[in-house]
């Protein structure tokens, strides 16, 4: 059994915790909306160079198409971009994106493909690296930058582009957290290379009655230059949907973690008050007894 002030030292102890979650739920609440709209902003831009692409590949095939688009034709080669937070205490928002990607990566390897790993956060680095360490070629720690731009993914676009390029990978997936709301954030794996093209991205074609769309440059050169540039597009929304995921889930993660500091205060406290009663008690019957004794 405890002393009392052994008690009252953990009392604070938890309050001085809970001080501390409630602050960083706060801090977290306060994030959250600057992230979930930056997220949904680049979302609108993000469809629209897809629905683009997807149109100007309809008018390119065979060997005109550019290998961003058709891919090598081998499937032997696999490059893995993991993108997680470079923080913790957000809950299984990390983990999540982990273990999707560590499945991923162990069904490739159990059917002889060649994999490497791309890590952008150190909290998926050091979750992989326990299962895939001899894999990861390069961990960026990019993640929670205060204000994601263009700039800062383009380095690790430029590496994945230098890979597919120099014939190290034949397949290259993104593995990601999407935002869908404050409670959910879903796992989420998208392919890079080759370009997924949805023909429900090209949009309704409008009736030309007959004409037909001339480009100039023509389809390949313009896919030639906006395939690239939509790599790293797609680099930087999944990482601000990735920053709005984490805020959401580690706003959760204190919020729980104040609660239950919370009832940890109450049942210390019930505890303590017990002891202390009991003792009392005990300390009037041994005077009631030495009092009659005289």
């Amino acid at each position: 059994m405890a002393s009392l002030k052994e008690m009252r030292n953990r009392i604070g102890s938890v309050k001085a915790t809970q001080k501390i979650t409630k602050a960083m739920q706060m801090v977290a609440a306060a994030k959250l909306r600057r992230a979930q709209d930056a997220a949904e902003s680049a979302r609108p831009y993000a469809t629209r160079m897809a629905s683009v692409i997807a149109n100007l590949a309809q008018g390119v095939s065979g060997d005109g198409a550019p290998l961003l688009l058709k891919g090598t034709g081998r499937e032997q080669k696999h490059l893995v971009v993991v993108a997680t937070a470079d923080r913790g205490l957000a809950g299984g928002f990390n983990s999540s994106i982990a273990r999707a990607a560590r499945e991923y990566i162990g069904r490739l390897i159990r059917d002889g493909k060649d994999v490497q790993i791309i890590c952008i956060g150190r909290k998926g680095r050091d979750q992989l690296r326990r299962y895939f360490g001899e894999r990861i070629l390069h961990t960026y720690e990019i993640a929670s930058a205060k204000t994601l731009t263009l700039d800062l993914v383009q380095p690790v676009a430029t590496q994945v582009l230098e890979l597919f390029e120099a014939g190290e990978a034949d397949v290259v997936t993104l593995f990601y957290s999407r935002f869908k709301s404050v409670i959910s954030q879903v796992p989420t794996a998208r392919k890079l290379i080759p370009a997924e093209v949805h023909q429900a991205s090209a949009g309704a074609q409008p009736d030309l009655k007959g004409g037909v769309y001339t480009y100039e440059p023509d389809e390949e050169s313009i896919l030639e230059a906006l395939l690239p540039r939509n790599i790293a597009v797609q680099l930087l929304g999944a990482l601000l949907e990735n920053q709005a995921g984490f805020f959401a889930s580690q706003m959760s993660a204190m919020d729980n973690a104040t609660r239950n500091a919370g009832d940890m205060i109450a049942s210390l406290t019930l505890q303590y008050n017990r002891s202390r009663q009991a003792q009392i008690t005990k300390e009037l019957i041994e005077i009631i007894s030495g009092a009659e004794a005289l």
